[in-house]
């Protein structure tokens, strides 16, 4: 039976000072949990602040748990004799696996539009920031998030201004009985300046009409007007009924 000494046991000193620092660690990883995922809810994505603090003090409760083997359980493995041997790479490695999976679920594709993968990969840097204050580091950590935090606010400005090639999806439809020509479309997309890949061509014909989607990459960064510089030429296309252009990136 549980005797009285050992319920008491979880209210000495030493127990105590375990769980408030265990709360300060807790606390420190929610609120940079909180300040990373403030960048994601900010411009509208699934995963926000709520998802990040969670993700950031899970990673980090398991992890400082590894800190006081002697304190586990009430201290009753402390006083029957040594904890058993904890290798902290363990857990960390189970935390950073399983993030993995909840990753995945915001990677969405359309077409060729793939997006989702920059909050997937900072959901994992979001727990590996609750691993770093669980262990203790906490100027990394805080350096961390601010690092995280101007590469995802910043990044794609950075991006833009940077040699660059930019891939774009288009989709064209014909009237009935129009035939498109590979080679007619990459001369055409060389003239705006595009190079077409052959490589993600992809060819229905349905009612008559033949659909083609493929990639085309601009041979310089056009910055705003990638789109719209291609869009605005599609109608010079003899016997074009349909037209898509979208970004072919995440």
């Amino acid at each position: 039976m549980l005797a009285l000494d050992q319920l008491l046991h979880y209210w000495l000193a030493d127990q105590w000072a375990a769980n408030v620092l265990m709360f300060m660690h807790l606390l420190g990883a929610m609120l940079l949990g909180l300040a990373l995922g403030y960048e994601r809810t900010y411009h509208g994505r699934a995963a926000g602040m709520r998802t990040y603090a969670l993700v950031c003090m899970a990673s980090c409760a398991v992890t400082v748990l590894v800190a006081y083997p002697h304190q586990w359980f009430g201290g009753h493995l402390g006083l029957s004799g040594t904890p058993p041997f904890t290798d902290p790479t363990r857990v960390m490695q189970g935390v950073l696996t399983g993030v993995g999976f909840l990753g995945a679920g915001v990677i969405m594709r359309e077409g060729m539009n793939i997006s989702g993968l920059t909050t997937a990969a900072s959901l994992w840097v979001a727990a590996a920031l609750g691993i770093v204050v669980g262990m203790g580091f906490y100027l990394t950590a805080f350096v961390l998030t601010l690092l995280c935090a101007s590469l995802m606010m910043w990044g794609a400005k950075l991006e833009s201004k940077l040699p660059s090639h930019p891939a774009i999806a288009v989709t064209i439809r014909g009237v009935p009985q129009r035939h498109f020509e590979q080679a007619e479309l990459a001369a055409f997309a060389i003239k705006l300046g595009y190079r077409f890949a052959p490589g993600s061509l992809n060819i229905e014909y349905r009612e008559q009409c033949e659909e083609w989607r493929f990639v085309c990459t601009a041979m310089e960064n056009y910055k705003g007007q990638t789109l719209t510089r291609f869009s605005s030429r599609l109608n010079e296309l003899h016997g074009l009924a349909y037209f898509k252009v979208t970004h072919a990136r995440n």
